[in-house]
């Protein structure tokens, strides 16, 4: 169920990337589908949350509508006191609570989940334990050139962190992330490090490396636990899977 877990690293803030193993979903999507409301069952979908729930110990995970973006939400109580359990499901369920949207969350509040979901995207979990204020965000190719990693940071520091781990969790390697050329030039001429060719010598990008480069220039330390995605065959892959793939998550909390 889990790519990894619970670093010894974060100084008991819990850390964990999911994988598409051990849930509840039919086909081909891989039964432990954290997304895919569009297509999945949704008890299928209840009965793998509840599991990842379960198994970290959380009575509460909250996730967004990912864009693509830079917004960061602020998780509070008030924002807990709306949440539903069938508001990750989004527009499925009819008459429910529809996730916010964002691509990176942020909180103070012990035990409670903070969801990044991907397929081939970066999963980026932050963590100031001495601060008490941990993070998630979703960094793919337009975000994180658009600076979502920055923007999380920025809103961790609102709330005085100050000493930040960072771990980057499973994605699309550079050796597999085949783009245009104008598509690299373009990505590379904001973030240098993302500039890759594939083992063929066509162009790509290496998204880990970039959002390395960026969080180390920004003074986070940067643990890297990020098998790629696309040869990982217990891993969610858009690239590898297409309409098939599933999504699996990154989550990270405070502890209770």
């Amino acid at each position: 169920m889990f790519s990894h877990r619970n670093d010894p690293a974060s100084d008991g803030v819990g850390v964990a990337f999911t994988d598409r193993e051990g849930g509840f979903s039919p086909g081909p999507l891989g039964s432990l589908n954290l997304g895919r409301t569009d297509v999945d069952d949704l008890d299928a979908l209840r009965a793998n949350f509840r599991a990842v729930r379960a198994a970290l110990d959380l009575a509460q995970v909250v996730a967004v509508r990912q864009v693509h973006g830079t917004d960061v939400l602020a998780v509070d109580e008030a924002l807990l006191a709306s949440w539903s359990d069938d508001s990750w499901l989004g527009a499925s369920v009819p008459g429910a609570p529809r996730a916010p949207v964002a691509d990176a969350l942020v909180t103070t509040l012990p035990g409670v989940g903070l969801a990044i979901r991907v397929a081939d995207c970066l999963p980026v979990l932050f963590a100031d334990r001495e601060a008490g204020v941990v993070a998630a965000a979703h960094a793919g190719r337009v975000g994180l050139a658009a600076g979502v990693l920055t923007a999380t940071l920025a809103s961790m520091a609102e709330l005085g962190a100050a000493e930040i781990t960072a771990w980057i969790g499973p994605h699309v390697c550079a050796a597999c992330y085949e783009v245009p050329a104008a598509m690299r030039d373009e990505v590379a001429a904001v973030l240098p490090d993302a500039w890759a060719t594939t083992p063929q010598g066509t162009p790509a990008l290496d998204l880990g490396a970039a959002a390395a480069w960026q969080l180390r220039t920004a003074g986070c330390r940067v643990i890297r636990a990020d098998p790629c995605t696309r040869e990982t065959a217990g891993l969610h892959s858009h690239r590898r899977d297409g309409a098939a793939a599933g999504r699996q998550a990154g989550i990270v909390w405070l502890p209770g």
